[in-house]
């Protein structure tokens, strides 16, 4: 069976634990078997990198590393980080923000 996730790829998140509570950055990866989500320009580590090529530059690499889904919450752009409720309209299920009720 599939698990469901509220958090889709490009959302807006802002992570509310762990080392860089209170970035905000863009959903890059979902990783759904996994439970994670890895966001533009947070949970930066460092990764020692294997030459691949003649050309390519072996060393340490700045990475995104992937952070526990629950450790982030989608942010609404009127009020803020929030949580994600739906509304059925006719066939189609459109995410709200459960605040304010615009649409995510």
């Amino acid at each position: 069976m599939q698990k469901k996730f509220k958090i889709r790829k490009e959302d807006q998140v802002e992570i509310i634990a762990g080392k860089d509570k209170g970035k905000r950055g863009n959903v890059v990866r979902v990783i759904r078997d996994k439970d994670r989500v890895i966001v533009a320009g947070c949970n930066i580590v460092k990764k020692a990198m294997k030459k691949r090529s003649q050309q390519d530059r072996g060393g340490i690499a700045e990475i995104e590393a992937p952070l526990h889904i629950s450790n982030v919450a989608i942010v609404c752009k009127k009020c803020g980080p929030t949580k994600i409720g739906y509304k059925i309209d006719g066939d189609k299920k459109h995410r709200v923000c459960r605040k304010c009720g615009d649409t995510l």
